[in-house]
């Protein structure tokens, strides 16, 4: 699949929202707050090039995707505090009204917090962290798919297995961006059977969630808009979405600060390193050590990875074997 293809660059004019560099009291990293809407750097339904950093960055977001309007892209293009955002498709101007949710406006950070007491390496790694937001994407259906696809893998099969499905399922997204794909359409999906997704390297199991989720894709924009605890409440009750999946998908579809997915294979170790040296850890461990930082530890968590926080590695790196070669 070739890389998508940018149109030739046009003047960036001023953004006709509220100014989205300012959302948490600090100019945002605009980069880096919408960096968790890529799934990997070959996500086919999203584009993210930037230069620098803050104020003085330059750069270019695509995002392709299935709205409740129909499917849709939108850009934004941001240099020296200019910005810009154009919108395609039937979808783009529901995109392009969450754009500034999208860089974080709702999310007031660490305003109002008492950080006394907490750990000086999460205050250290929150300082570093400070012009990230938490942005929402307030689109459930796009977000769950390539998360489910992500469950039980590495991130790198993850990845390729998210651009191979696209391909099979997706379409050519609105506008002229070459290369750039909507990901699968809901009834793409539905009554698809389980062993059509064999050769994609996805097993039954992740399939059937697949199917499930494209069965409510009119429930799942609804729910985005419901504060995350009611909404993590309906999403336990669609087969083959777990606690995992749940806690990633209110971090960026939804924005919630607290978001922690339980269940992941590294970042409790992550967590036990850094808050208490302890190279292994369990789930419990790891919600055990968040405690202090209730209400905030899905920011404490993106803060610790960002900053560089890692578990020491034992032993050489296991070989993973797609589905498609066994």
């Amino acid at each position: 699949m070739p890389a998508v293809a940018l149109p030739t660059p046009v003047p960036i004019r001023p953004f006709d929202t509220p100014d989205p560099f300012t959302s948490i009291g600090t100019p945002v990293n605009v980069a880096a707050t919408l960096a968790p809407f890529r799934h990997g750097r070959i996500d086919p339904t999203t584009v993210l090039r930037a230069l620098g950093r803050g104020r003085t960055a330059s750069g270019t977001f695509l995002h392709a995707t299935h709205t409740p309007d129909g499917p849709g892209t939108v850009r934004l293009r941001w240099a020296g505090g200019r910005h810009d955002v154009d919108s395609y498709g039937s979808g783009g101007d529901w995109l392009a009204a969450r754009i500034p949710r999208m860089l974080g406006h709702g999310d007031t950070g660490l305003a109002g917090v008492d950080m006394a007491g907490w750990s000086p390496t999460v205050v250290a790694a929150l300082h570093a962290s400070s012009d990230v937001a938490i942005g929402a994407g307030s689109n459930l259906y796009h977000e769950l798919l390539p998360t489910i696809v992500e469950q039980r893998i590495t991130g790198l099969e993850a990845h390729r297995q998210w651009r191979r499905l696209c391909a099979e399922l997706g379409e050519p997204a609105p506008g002229p961006f070459t290369g750039l794909l909507l990901p699968p359409a809901p009834e793409r999906l539905v009554g698809r059977p389980a062993w059509w997704f064999h050769p994609l390297g996805i097993e039954r199991k992740r399939a059937t969630a697949l199917v499930e989720i494209a069965r409510h894709p009119a429930r799942l924009w609804e729910w985005a808009d419901l504060p995350p605890h009611v909404a993590a409440g309906k999403l336990r009750l669609l087969p083959g979405v777990g606690a995992w999946t749940v806690g990633t998908v209110l971090g960026t579809a939804m924005g919630d600060p607290d978001a922690v997915a339980v269940g992941d294979y590294h970042l409790k170790n992550v967590v036990g390193y850094a808050l208490a040296g302890e190279a292994r850890a369990t789930d419990e461990r790891m919600l055990e050590l968040l405690t202090p930082y209730a209400g905030q530890r899905g920011r404490v968590i993106r803060a610790l990875l960002r900053h560089g926080h890692r578990a020491p590695k034992f032993g050489p790196r296991q070989r993973i074997l797609p589905m498609s070669r066994w």
